[in-house]
């Protein structure tokens, strides 16, 4: 796990985990997968704003969504 979420939140590439995590490359891209296949980011996320509304550590009158995707025009405009 912690391999995974190590990539996740640095930014890096499967390619460049380092190895003092004790797992392949390949072991823990493969772990991700699953793990996304079987919705463990979704619960957990789920799970912390559960937590934090809770405890009122949300507020939900400040939430900004931001949902613009752009595709790359390889220097088109």
């Amino acid at each position: 796990m912690a391999a995974v979420v190590y990539v996740l939140v640095s930014g890096g590439v499967w390619r460049d985990l380092p190895p003092s995590f004790g797992v392949t490359v390949p072991t823990a891209h493969r772990r991700f997968q699953r793990w996304t296949e079987a919705g463990l980011w979704r619960k957990r996320h789920q799970a912390v704003l559960d937590d934090l509304g809770v405890r009122g550590a949300i507020e939900w009158t400040r939430v900004v969504v931001d949902a613009a995707t752009v595709r790359a025009t390889q220097g088109e405009r």
